[in-house]
């Protein structure tokens, strides 16, 4: 009996000892460790790849999409987008923001509909339809043929951060004519902030909406 006792509080014992360190290991020392050598070598993805404009201020993260939309008004649903900027791909997913605000997600998700589903079909062709209106200026037209795929539909997580260089240049004449640029100094900044092929293969070249947004409100300031 007594033996029987023993060895059971020597298990008991055991893996109480085995909890404690697996607990210190695993639950302290490792996190702490990781942590560490993420805030050394790679601490601006660590922190969320944030993103903060002249002032210095955090406006967003480099990984997350966010719209740029004018207040709402009385009776509106859905907020209109401050054509003045750049408009990322169509997405349900992203929170109302603007370059100056900390972005606020609302959820993420696709659509799940199918390529004939005929509400999809539906959204693409409102969507390619307000794209052409948006974008087309007294001195510039877009062409149904012009508008790319990004700009009539969203990602599969809906919170991608980048355009295409083509749709960012369909914006160029536009946000030049809004904001009294020129065409040719904003197209130097959708250049300039066009990311080219990872490794010069992998993926398609790309542009940060978020960043480009912020370039753009500092030509604006420096045009006066």
């Amino acid at each position: 009996m007594n033996n029987s006792v023993g060895s059971t509080g020597r298990l008991l014992w055991a893996g109480l000892r085995a909890l404690l360190v697996l607990t210190v290991v695993c639950g302290v020392l490792y996190p702490l460790a990781v942590t560490g050598i993420a805030q050394v070598a790679f601490p601006g993805k660590a922190n969320g790849s944030e993103v903060t404009d002249a002032s210095g201020r955090v406006v967003g993260s480099e990984l997350i999409g966010q719209t740029y939309r004018l207040p709402l008004k009385e009776g509106e649903e859905t907020a209109a987008p401050d054509l003045r900027w750049f408009q990322p791909r169509p997405s349900n997913g992203l929170g109302s923001n603007s370059v100056n605000t900390r972005y606020s997600i609302i959820l993420s998700g696709a659509t799940n509909r199918a390529g004939d589903n005929a509400e999809l079909i539906g959204w693409v062709k409102d969507a390619k339809a307000t794209v052409i209106k948006d974008n087309s200026t007294a001195s510039y037209e877009v062409k149904p043929s012009d508008v790319p795929a990004d700009a009539v539909t969203s990602s599969g997580s809906g919170l991608d951060p980048h355009i295409s260089p083509e749709y960012a240049k369909l914006q160029v004449h536009r946000i030049a004519e809004r904001n009294r640029l020129d065409v040719a100094a904003v197209d130097r900044l959708v250049a300039d902030h066009t990311d080219a092929r990872i490794l010069g293969f992998v993926g398609e070249p790309r542009v940060n909406v978020l960043r480009l947004n912020i370039a753009l409100k500092e030509l604006v300031a420096a045009k006066g």
